[in-house]
């Protein structure tokens, strides 16, 4: 069966006045279709690099990336990727509404951006302005805004990394119903994190990097059952996962 996503000798390298800078170096990654998949790994490793390449905003500087047996670039241009990025980034003379509507008033389109607002479970909050809306709000704003075009991968630098806990655990589980809900598009996410027990709660697949330059350390496939609770997090598999990532991070 092909991969929805594939990722071939993917290497960068950032040239310098220093000496160049090799950062990912000989990426070889398949992932099947609706799959969750995390990116973990030591800081300055690469793993916001790799999904920037894979989003087609950067370019590798060797191998390439294929989705759906097409470049990534051209998957970028049809608007089938969608970009949610470490921080909202809205606009604070914008409403909420306005916000979400930002790509497509940028396109010259007119479309109806309501729904979104049920999908996001921020009905009533259209005319907010961000300085009225708490963190994990903004995160949903982010996140419809990157649904308007209904891509069928997102890509999800370290979203909820500036939200405390209960509204981290809040966001993955509303992340894993939006995806699994049937309501959007969405077949694949990628999602990119430094927090462990957060990969594995949300992932199918989660892709380990060494220390710079990135490289596979490991693949972890999750074979935990969905849908998933927070009282996973205490079973024998979940632990054991746990400590086997933990592991293979710390090494």
């Amino acid at each position: 069966m092909t991969p929805a996503l594939k990722l071939e000798n993917i290497s960068k390298i950032y040239p310098s006045k220093t000496g160049d800078l090799l950062v990912l170096e000989k990426i070889d990654v398949e992932v099947g279709k609706a799959e969750f998949v995390s990116i973990i790994g030591p800081s300055g490793c690469g793993k916001t690099t790799l999904l920037k390449i894979i989003g087609g905003i950067l370019k590798p500087t060797t191998g390439q990336v294929l989705i759906n047996n097409q470049e990534s670039e051209k998957v970028l241009q049809e608007r089938k990727i969608g970009i949610v990025f470490q921080s909202p980034v809205l606009m604070r003379w914008r409403t909420a509404k306005e916000n979400i509507n930002l790509p497509l008033e940028l396109m010259g389109k007119k479309t109806d951006v309501t729904h979104l607002f049920d999908l996001i479970g921020l009905k009533g909050f259209e005319e907010s302005y961000p300085r009225q809306l708490s963190g994990g709000m903004q995160e949903r704003v982010a996140i419809a805004r990157a649904l308007v075009f209904k891509p069928s991968i997102l890509l999800m630098d370290e979203p909820f990394g500036a939200l405390d806990e209960i509204t981290r655990h809040k966001m993955n589980l509303e992340l894993i119903d939006l995806w699994q809900s049937g309501k959007t598009e969405l077949s694949m996410i990628v999602f990119v994190t430094h927090n462990i027990i957060e990969a594995i709660f949300l992932s199918d697949k989660i892709i380990v990097l060494t220390k710079r330059p990135g490289r596979i350390k490991a693949i972890v496939d999750v074979k935990l059952e969905r849908p998933r609770s927070i009282a996973l997090r205490d079973s024998r598999e979940f632990v054991s996962l746990k400590r086997e990532l933990r592991g293979l991070t710390e090494a």
